[in-house]
C-alpha cells in the first residue's frame, strides 16, 4: 500500500483525518477510517474526511466525503465542513469566498475569515433548511405518518427501559435498567427529531453532564425507530440565547462537538419555543454560534477551524487488512 499524506484538523474538538483524495490513492476509505481513528494505536479521530474535486457537472469548488470511526459513511458534518474550507483555501486549491462544497446534503456555501497568520481561522456554514418530516428523516416512529413533525413527542421512562433492554439483547450484554440518571439529570419525557442532512434526536434535561452517554447513547442510536441509526443529544437551556449540550454521534460514539447536532438542537429549541432563533451553544469542545432564519429556512453555523499537524500514514492499514 502506498503511504498516504494527511492533515489532522478539528472544529472545537470534533477531529478528523483529512486527505486530499485527488493527490492520494485511497482504495478503501472505510477501512482507512477504521484503521486511523483509534486514539491509542493510530492517529486518532472521529473519522476520515476526503477532500476532492467536485463531481462532474456539480457547480462547486470542492467535494467532501465523511467516514465515521466505524467506517460508515455520513452525509454531513458541520465542524468537518469548516475544516474542509480551511484545507482548501490554505492549500491554494480555491480562494472562493463563499466556498461552495459538494456534500451528501447537496452543495453548501461556506464563508471564511483569515487569522493573524494569514490562514483560515473561522468559518460560517450555510447548513440549509432543517428536514422535519418523519419520512424524509428515514424515521419509523410508532403512530407517526410520513408528513408528521416529531416535535415534543413522548419518550418516557418505560420507553428508555425498552430501548436499553433491546440494545443489551442486540450486543449480548446485561441490561442495566437503573434510571437514576434520568431523575438526576432531570431529563424530560419527550424528544424532538430534526435532520440536517443526517438525523438527530434531541432530549431536553436540566444537566447534560449527569447523563451516562456511554451507556445510553448506543441504545438510542440503534433503536428500532431509526433504521439508518441516529445522532443523540442531551441539551439544557441556560438562557433564551444560550444552550448547552452533549452528543453521541452515530458511528463514532461520544464526541466533543457536533455542528449538525448543534444546528438540530437550536431548531428543536426554537420549534418548542424554549430558545430564540439565534443562540450560542456550548459543547464540551467549545462554542458555536447558530442562527435559524425560520422564514427563509436556512440554518447558519459559525465557529473555528484548527489545523493540528500533517503526517504520512502507511503500513498499518496493510496489517489491518491482512488479519
Amino acid at each position: 500500500m502506498n503511504a498516504i499524506r494527511f492533515s489532522k484538523m478539528h472544529g472545537i474538538g470534533n477531529d478528523y483525518v483529512y486527505v486530499d483524495a485527488d493527490a492520494e490513492h485511497v482504495q478503501d476509505p472505510a477501512a482507512l477510517a477504521r484503521a486511523v481513528s483509534d486514539r491509542h494505536t493510530a492517529i486518532g479521530g472521529d473519522g476520515v474526511i476526503l477532500v476532492a474535486r467536485p463531481s462532474v457537472g456539480c457547480a462547486a469548488d470542492a467535494r467532501m466525503r465523511i467516514f465515521n470511526a466505524d467506517g460508515s459513511e455520513a452525509q454531513m458534518c458541520g465542524n468537518g465542513l469548516r475544516c474542509v474550507a480551511k484545507f482548501v483555501v490554505d492549500r491554494g486549491i480555491s480562494a472562493a469566498n463563499p466556498l461552495r462544497v459538494e456534500t451528501g446534503r447537496g452543495v453548501l456555501a461556506v464563508r471564511w475569515w483569515r487569522g493573524a497568520d494569514g490562514l483560515v481561522s473561522e468559518a460560517e456554514v450555510d447548513m440549509g433548511a432543517p428536514i422535519l418530516s418523519a419520512a424524509r428523516m428515514g424515521v419509523r416512529w410508532g403512530g407517526a405518518s410520513n408528513d408528521d413533525r416529531l416535535v415534543g413527542v413522548r419518550f418516557d421512562q418505560a420507553m428508555w427501559r425498552e430501548a436499553i433492554a433491546a440494545h443489551a439483547a442486540r450486543v449480548g450484554s446485561h441490561a442495566d435498567a437503573d434510571l437514576g440518571w434520568w431523575n438526576a439529570s432531570r431529563t424530560e419525557p419527550t424528544a424532538t427529531l430534526v435532520s440536517m442532512g443526517n438525523p438527530h434526536i434531541v432530549f431536553w434535561c436540566g444537566d447534560p453532564d449527569r447523563v451516562p452517554l456511554e451507556r445510553v447513547g448506543a441504545a438510542i442510536e440503534h433503536h428500532a425507530f431509526f433504521p439508518q441509526r441516529i445522532n443523540v443529544h442531551f441539551a439544557a437551556v441556560c438562557a433564551r440565547d444560550h444552550l448547552r449540550m452533549r452528543t453521541w454521534e452515530r458511528g463514532s460514539g461520544i464526541t466533543l462537538a457536533c455542528g449538525t447536532g448543534a444546528s438540530a438542537v437550536l431548531v428543536a429549541g426554537a420549534l418548542e419555543e424554549r430558545c430564540a432563533h439565534t443562540a450560542d451553544i456550548d459543547l464540551p469542545g467549545g462554542r458555536l454560534r447558530i442562527e435559524w432564519d425560520a422564514q427563509g429556512g436556512s440554518v447558519r453555523m459559525r465557529g473555528p477551524a484548527t489545523h493540528v499537524f500533517d503526517g504520512v500514514w502507511g503500513g498499518a492499514l496493510e496489517v489491518c487488512r491482512g488479519r
